[in-house]
């Protein structure tokens, strides 16, 4: 086995013991966005034409946009915890335009759709940076496109098979340090106009303003116990039972996402895999030009266990990614989110990107859930007779996927029949996870194996061809 950058030019350990000193526990996104409105615990009995379950992207773009669609109808928001707090309010702020995690993801599952779906997918960036603009949402939108990064010898052949155009462009390494400067740098693919970047705590908060305004009613501190459809007709919908009173909805888009799915048949179809992601202190202006990175692009490397890192409005470094750890019986538990040799590796890894920032500490730490499912992107569908609509697993790209989902429930709930509803990566299922001990057993060997890969310059060993051929393997 051979060596990866980050085991060839480690930093000393007083380097990254020193940067961690002072680091809080908290999502920075969260911290850094001002008080907000709290909403009411649901408290009583109510009736209404939608609920949406969960405070996340996926549900509040479901509610603002079934507003927008129907002001007349009435449309109620459950939350269990508050608005944004989960995986919304603790990502990388990176708002793709890919729905299939991927262009390789995509056109190995769906061929015949893949350019169609690229389509749809920088349609949808497109329309969220509208919406942007047109409700005037202060969430630190930028478009500044994101680079591949090539930082071992053979990823550089990689980048070079790619075709290229205006938005698609190749950098040597002189290029792209031209952009960004690191010494593990060797070449990049800068897609301009496929990424944009957020403040995730932001846009959280924003969309829940605006789908206040329109009338939506959210409810915080309400977590649902059941879906119970008995003795009730579709058109009847369903109860949706929580610890204080019951909301009897006529129609349900449930956007739970990495929680336990509330619908059976789904409880296998997600499983959670913790990310974790260090925040820097505010660059001075001349650490910022030490490193350049004057266009503020996104950055993530080409290797199986990346790292993915951004500038932020202030001028901190957003780092995260590589480890990407499953606990065993699929749980979602906080006490997963304080490990420290997750962070003392991001650490390392940072300073080993830019020794030139040696003696920046990081603000913040944390960390949070990512809904993975065996296709690697969000699948959908319906239940108990058209009454309910879901979608989930977007596999750490639901910044800018689930707008487009939202539109996908909300078409599958009104029975319309739209290209977004006719596609097969729409009307396919996922494969389920196996139950537990073996998706611990599979999870683990899997992450063994691309680690190896990334020690072998890529080249994927007899269990993730395997899953390669049964239509489980993935390529990022």
């Amino acid at each position: 086995m051979g060596t990866t950058i980050f085991e060839r030019a480690r930093p000393a350990a007083s380097v990254v013991a020193h940067s961690l000193g002072d680091t809080r526990h908290a999502p920075f996104w969260l911290d850094d966005i001002a008080p907000q409105a709290r909403h009411p615990r649901l408290a009583a009995d109510l009736d209404c034409d939608l609920a949406v379950v969960g405070a996340g992207y996926l549900g509040l773009w479901t509610a603002l946009l079934a507003k927008q669609q129907n002001p007349a109808a009435r449309v109620v928001l459950l939350e269990a915890r508050t608005v944004g707090w989960a995986a919304s309010g603790r990502n990388g702020g990176f708002c793709e335009a890919s729905l299939t995690h991927g262009e390789e993801n995509g056109r190995t599952r769906w061929p015949n759709e893949i350019d169609r779906l690229n389509e749809l997918g920088l349609e949808n960036l497109d329309e969220i940076e509208r919406i942007v603009a047109e409700l005037d949402l202060d969430c630190d939108f930028e478009r500044t496109g994101a680079i591949d990064l090539a930082i071992e010898e053979h990823q550089v052949e990689w980048l070079r098979e790619e075709p290229t155009s205006a938005d698609t462009v190749f950098l040597d390494a002189e290029a792209l340090r031209g952009q960004v400067d690191s010494p593990t740098y060797l070449a990049g693919v800068w897609h301009r106009r496929s990424n944009a970047l957020v403040h995730p705590g932001k846009l959280a908060a924003e969309l829940a303003r605006v789908a206040t305004e329109l009338g939506v009613e959210i409810f915080e501190h309400t977590p649902l116990r059941k879906v119970d459809s008995a003795g009730l007709t579709p058109a009847q919908g369903s109860n949706l039972v929580t610890p204080h009173g019951t909301v009897r909805a006529r129609k349900t888009a449930l956007a739970t996402n990495v929680f336990p799915s509330l619908l059976k048949s789904n409880r296998l179809s997600t499983v959670p895999v913790y990310d974790y992601v260090l925040m820097t202190e505010p660059l001075s202006p001349e650490q910022l030009a030490a490193i350049g990175w004057q266009n503020r692009q996104g950055l993530s490397d080409l290797a199986n266990q990346f790292h993915y890192y951004r500038l932020s409005a202030d001028n901190r470094i957003l780092f995260g990614g590589y480890d990407a750890i499953y606990h065993y019986g699929a749980r979602v538990r906080s006490e997963y989110e304080n490990r420290p040799a997750s962070y003392e590796r991001l650490a390392s890894h940072f300073f080993t990107t830019f020794p030139q920032l040696e003696g920046i500490r990081f603000s913040h730490r944390w960390a949070g859930a990512i809904d993975t499912s065996t296709r690697f992107c969000a699948f959908f569908g319906t239940a108990r007779g058209g009454r309910i609509a879901y979608a989930a697993g977007f596999t750490g790209l639901g910044v800018g996927a689930t707008h487009f989902a939202a539109k996908v429930m909300l078409d599958q709930l009104a029975g319309r029949h739209t290209e977004r509803t006719q596609l097969e990566m729409v009307r396919g299922r996922a494969l389920p996870f196996p139950p537990e001990p073996i998706a611990s057993m599979g999870i683990q060997t899997t992450r063994w194996s691309l680690d190896r890969a990334d020690h072998n310059r890529g080249r994927r060993n007899a269990i993730l061809k395997t899953l390669d051929a049964l239509g489980l393997g993935f390529d990022s």
